[in-house]
């Protein structure tokens, strides 16, 4: 999957002016592989990546991959905060509509709700 959303975010972030180069790209152990880091590090970023120890015989050859732990620990509490606020919406916890333009309309609103909360609360 990371692989079909790398493209569209190399042109958003162009497209809105954001350099990725020198940037760094944190992500869960399930991304630990060689063709991701790869990908990351060509578009000159640095990935921030847990090793995957699962499904391992023996240690990985070559020089020790890059992860800071603390850059790893915020990615994960604002993520964690993100589906926090997401849940106070029971639509949205309790998937009701059928369709995905549904659910994701829902969501649309509900962030948008979260983001007026933020910015116009005195």
């Amino acid at each position: 999957m990371i692989r079909d959303a790398f493209k569209p975010l190399k042109q958003i972030a162009k497209a809105v002016g954001f350099a990725l180069n020198g940037s760094i790209m944190s992500l869960d152990g399930a991304y630990d592989y060689k063709a991701n880091r790869k990908m990351i590090f060509n578009a000159g970023m640095t990935p921030n990546i847990n090793e995957n120890k699962r499904n391992r015989k023996r240690s990985k050859q070559g020089r020790k991959r890059f992860f800071n732990k603390d850059i790893f620990k915020e990615r994960f509490r604002t993520i964690e905060r993100v589906f926090a606020w997401e849940d106070k919406f029971k639509r949205l916890l309790v998937r009701f509509e059928h369709h995905s333009t549904h659910h994701y309309g829902m969501k649309t609103i509900a962030y948008t709700m979260i983001n007026l909360r933020h910015f116009c609360n005195p």
